[in-house]
């Protein structure tokens, strides 16, 4: 594992042929869900690079403008009219830019996978949904669809019919299964194939959909 300024990495055991950028949510960092990866139920040799990228310090709005590491501001959750597009834009760049250097180093579009947690969700829907390049999956957690009503218009359409697996805790008290369940519902009625899950639990992760994302990183890039 290596560890630097923009990001936490583990590398691939075995030859390198996937990578997973996971993006962490607001006032965490790329430390956050490295303890996940060996609860995963991979192969041993699986493969797969880690990238935890961290979000940068920036004065979040809803927080009394208190710094943190935050994608993009949030200036209300209540109000979803208020929205950071420049900021939403450009961290999108950057993610789209760590999904590039992977591909320079050889590893094929369809073997990147970018998952998310909260806000971090909200980015891996917005980047991924118009990458123009084809992404192996996309793994939305605890989130919601940010900027939805620009989807039509900006989605790639290499990515138009790419799987995304959607999980969110019944009693999430942070942002309610109706956002995300409201953006799965979205999402469908655009073609997308959401696999939408939702679990007895609060703003968190359990086992069980720990157990539903090694699945998905099976299935998606075909591990057996």
């Amino acid at each position: 594992m290596s560890r630097n300024t923009d990001a936490v990495i583990l590398p691939a055991p075995g030859t390198h042929t996937a990578t997973v950028v996971w993006l962490h949510g607001l006032g965490a960092d790329g430390n956050d869900f490295v303890s996940i990866v060996p609860e995963l139920g991979l192969p041993k040799n699986h493969g797969i690079k880690f990238v935890f990228p961290h979000a940068p310090v920036q004065p979040v709005t809803i927080n009394n403008g208190m710094p943190m590491r935050a994608w993009y501001d949030i200036l209300s959750l209540t109000r979803m009219e208020k929205r950071d597009v420049t900021g939403t834009q450009n961290s999108a760049a950057r993610i789209a830019g760590l999904l590039d250097a992977e591909r320079a180093a050889g590893i094929a579009s369809e073997k990147l996978i970018l998952a998310g947690f909260s806000q971090g969700c909200a980015m891996t829907l917005y980047t991924g949904l118009r990458y123009p390049h084809r992404l192996g999956g996309l793994l939305a957690l605890s989130g919601y669809l940010p900027l939805h009503d620009r989807l039509a218009a900006e989605a790639a359409p290499a990515n138009k019919d790419l799987p995304i697996l959607m999980c969110h805790g019944q009693y999430d008290p942070v942002l309610p299964m109706v956002l995300g369940k409201s953006s799965a519902e979205i999402l469908g009625a655009a073609g997308y194939p959401v696999d939408w899950r939702e679990y007895p639990m609060q703003h968190q992760v359990c086992m069980e959909e720990i157990e539903d994302i090694g699945g998905f990183l099976r299935q998606q890039l075909a591990l057996g």
